[in-house]
């Protein structure tokens, strides 16, 4: 069942903020995911303040994390050692509020009105609610919050009461250390969750406070990451604590005081975090030297946003329905990404500690395309840090026994984490997105000091892991076997063809450098290596095939009941290996990244066969189904493929939100929305559109910023019209033309494509992106 949209009243649409107009019980820690705040660095879920009301609270820092030792039920040798799991931070949220003797929650006060929302435009969070007290006192709460962004470890609370008669009110603000707090382990039978430690992991350093102050730290208990806090707090008419209480794992600051109608009560906290290694510097003075007011704070969120949306807005013509959930999932990224400085983006961002906060391929192929054409600095930091973890994948490469270096599939601190190797470790194609995010920053932003240094490091390495990982064959090909794409509904193969197209770009890209590293001999093992790849195909079908085997595979039963869906959570992994079915795009993924390489014929035939027989289990799948299905014409299936990407979280079809936003998923809108329906593809030899507006939108508007430039694009049934400023002219091909595009516009005129027919495959029934059906 859906959550946002079936229930307008109760989640109006509003273009610039997602609005809760009823609380209702149930669903409330998927809304707190939605409702929640981040800046890259920093995350707080959108959790009530009241303990009784609150699902899954909590709040996190991008890269603070506890390792373990990995206990294999059968081992062997370079299985991955270390787990890694993003913590949950001592958390600022929480509130007891009593009125006249009652306590103030959700779960069992009386309440007349109720609103809450999450801005877009300032980034600014905010609940209000009139209780009925059972006093006769109507007593309204607001609370607001926000987060830093040039003080990124900032957080601002503001909490208002106010009555329509004299009060006595009792109010305490705590800080609760949630991570050593009993809880169930989330992660049973799903490892798409986070699971919880043993034993104690935040074990306290400092424990200082009073009048109203709090200065904590704590060290993890294994990664010895330590964590600084300083919190301070305000009140309206300089109302001084009752008592100031502190503990390592629930310190907290009390008012007790009366409340007349006329002035209302204004409880304002400031919080501040600070991470890091050493044992010599105290965190939470270096917290305390960077509190900020909490207008301050508001104040910086205020500004980051009104700058954002000048140039990272979507703005779809006609459509206000969609408008709100583009612009939630284009905030998303922003809140997952803005602040992250030299560090991984999370699967799930700072929303969340879904898939233990490990950083993957997605950051690199669903968050970079967004990164380098809205933020290109922020683009150039998160390859920055797959630079910095170049030591240990080189280590990493000798362990399997080639050559470069070799990411692991899932990290935080750069040692592999995924104790599946099947579907993990044997995912080499993650070395592939490596290459092909700094090939694609070095074409879009003209970035020549990188190019030379650190992304010419980053091609060369990836380039000779692929260089050994592969072999020629006694048909003269070369071929890279024992791997796993990015469908993991099939896993070890021999020649994947996503893994081996994009190898192949990864072996050429190196090969172009103009770099002493490469000797001639290397360069000559590389382009022969590249022009002999194997890929797989089979002549009957005239399809590409996934592997070499799958067009053996015997196909899935499409009689499977839909709640059976996710197949990972009800069959086991050989089961799933042995049939032909997809979790997610993978042929069709390597069509839309390599599009020079495949001819139209080829893509639409790949994406007919391969449509039908891809659940959708992935949230990864929908976006990329639905840019392929633009491209090859099948406007009605890219537009439904859209919208099952656009509300995976709001509408949390997926089951899962609960855990934190998909943000790749989000990403994967951007692209769809850029690459799928306005037609953009890149790393040719000048930028390429190709429209293909949905026949129900009025236009499409967004910007790239492009080698220095600010591209404007323009979107509608009738032409595309491109302005660049701030830089000089560039050519711009449009469906084979090519134009010169300045400070003025250039409007191209459209003609309208025809739809083609479907090829007919014998494959079964159409079953493209099965909805999960939640009972």
């Amino acid at each position: 069942m859906a959550l946002i949209t079936s229930d307008r009243a109760r989640f109006p649409n509003d273009p610039w903020k997602l609005v809760e107009t009823v609380h209702l019980p149930g669903n409330a820690g998927a809304l707190e995911t939605l409702f929640s705040l981040g800046n890259g660095h920093l995350g707080i879920r959108g959790a009530h303040w009241a303990a009784a009301d609150a699902e899954l609270p909590g709040s996190f820092i991008n890269g603070f994390h506890e390792i373990w030792d990995i206990k294999h039920a059968e081992n062997a040798y370079g299985f991955a050692r270390t787990g890694q799991r993003i913590l949950y931070v001592p958390d600022a949220n929480n509130f007891v509020v009593v009125v006249d003797g009652e306590l103030l929650t959700l779960a069992e006060s009386t309440v007349l009105d109720y609103r809450r929302s999450v801005d877009f435009a300032t980034g600014v969070y905010e609940c209000r609610i009139v209780w009925q007290c059972r006093s006769g006192a109507t007593v309204t709460t607001t609370e607001r919050r926000a987060v830093g962004y040039e003080a990124r470890g900032a957080l601002g609370i503001s909490l208002e009461l106010a009555a329509d008669r004299d009060i006595s009110a009792d109010v305490t603000s705590a800080v609760v250390n949630r991570q050593d707090q009993p809880a169930g382990d989330h992660s049973a039978h799903d490892p798409r969750r986070a699971g919880r430690h043993a034993g104690r992991v935040l074990l306290p350093v400092r424990l200082d406070g009073g009048d109203g102050s709090l200065r904590l730290s704590w060290e993890a208990a294994e990664s010895k990451q330590r964590l600084g806090m300083a919190v301070d707090h305000w009140t309206s008419a300089g109302v001084q604590p009752f008592d100031t209480l502190i503990d390592q794992d629930d310190s907290s600051v009390r008012y007790v005081l009366a409340i007349s109608a006329d002035a209302p009560f204004v409880l304002e906290k400031s919080v501040s975090y600070a991470v890091g290694w050493s044992a010599d510097e105290d965190l939470a003075d270096t917290a305390e030297a960077a509190l900020l007011p909490v207008a301050a704070i508001f104040a910086q969120s205020h500004a980051h946003y009104r700058a954002y949306w000048t140039t990272s807005d979507i703005v779809v013509g006609g459509q206000a329905e969609l408008q709100q959930a583009v612009r939630w999932n284009l905030f998303q990224l922003a809140q997952a990404t803005a602040c992250a400085d030299v560090a991984g983006i999370p699967a799930k961002g700072v929303s969340g500690s879904g898939y233990d906060g490990h950083y993957f391929w997605d950051q690199e192929v669903y968050l970079l395309p967004y990164l380098t054409y809205t933020s290109p600095g922020n683009a150039r930091q998160v390859l920055e840090f797959r630079h910095a973890l170049l030591p240990e994948a080189r280590v990493r490469a000798k362990e399997l026994s080639v050559d470069g270096a070799l990411f692991p599939w899932r990290t935080i601190n750069g040692l592999e984490a995924s104790a599946y190797y099947a579907a993990g470790t044997a995912q080499f194609h993650i070395a592939a997105a490596v290459a092909f995010a700094t090939n694609r920053y070095n074409w879009a932003t003209g970035d020549t000091e990188f190019k030379e240094t650190l992304g010419a490091e980053l091609l060369i390495e990836t380039a000779r892991m692929w260089a050994s990982l592969g072999f020629f064959g006694k048909d003269g090909l070369f071929h890279i076997h024992g791997v796993t794409g990015p469908d993991e509904y099939t896993a070890v193969v021999n020649d994947n063809l996503y893994t081996n197209v994009m190898a192949r770009f990864n072996l050429r890209a190196a090969a172009a450098l103009d770099h002493p590293a490469i000797d001639d001999a290397e360069r000559e093992l590389w382009g022969q290596a590249a022009n002999r790849m194997q890929l797989p195909y089979d002549e009957d079908l005239q399809v590409y095939s996934q592997d070499n085997d799958f067009m053996t595979l015997e196909p899935w039963d499409w009689d499977t009941p839909r709640s059976k869906y996710p197949l990972l959570l009800n069959f086991h992994p050989l089961v799933i290996y042995r049939h032909q079915v997809l979790k997610q795009a993978d042929t069709v993924l390597a069509m839309f990244l390599l599009w020079q390489d495949f001819s139209a014929e080829e893509k639409r035939r790949a994406f007919d066969f391969y449509d039908p027989i891809t659940t959708g289990d992935s949230t990864l799948s929908a976006c990329v189904q639905g840019i392929m299905a633009a491209e090859v014409g099948h406007s009605n299936a890219a537009l439904e493929h859209f919208i099952h990407a656009l509300y995976i979280d709001l509408d949390d079809t997926h089951g899962n939100t609960i855990d934190g936003v998909h943000i790749a998923s989000a990403g994967g809108v951007w692209s769809a929305l850029v690459s799928g329906f306005a037609g953009l593809r890149d790393q040719g030899e000048v930028p390429y559109f190709d429209p293909r507006l949905p026949a129900d939108w009025g236009s499409l508007d967004f910007h790239l910023m492009l080698r220095g430039g600010l591209l404007h694009v323009e979107l509608d049934h009738a032409a595309l019209r491109l302005t660049l400023s701030g830089a000089a002219p560039a050519e711009v091909d449009v469906r084979g033309e090519r134009f010169t595009v300045g400070s003025e516009p250039v409007n191209v005129p459209l003609h309208e494509i025809a739809s083609p027919p479907p090829t007919v495959f014998p494959s079964g029934p159409p079953t493209s992106s099965i909805p999960v059906i939640r009972q």
